[in-house]
């Protein structure tokens, strides 16, 4: 099974970090307002991001980090991979 870490961008212009299995239908989710509170208060949302991971605890440790990230650092891993 492969898990997606992402990174979408809200319409406030904010960051949301995520992990997912299928990535097409958790941003469905999200913009239909079904994922998270947060996203669903700052729809729409576009997908900025993502890293794929064999790993389930691989892919929660990396989306800790990138949470923890600032905001530069969102925008350069965003930009720059």
């Amino acid at each position: 099974m492969v898990f997606f870490v992402y990174i979408l961008q809200c319409a406030d212009k904010s960051y949301y970090t995520g992990v997912a299995t299928d990535l097409i239908k958790r941003l469905n989710r999200h913009n239909n307002g079904k994922a998270a509170e947060y996203t669903k208060i700052r729809r729409p949302v576009s997908l900025k991001y993502y890293e794929e991971f064999d790993d389930k605890n691989l892919a929660l440790i990396r989306e800790k980090q990138i949470k923890a990230f600032s905001l530069k650092n969102k925008e350069y891993l965003i930009q720059h991979g």
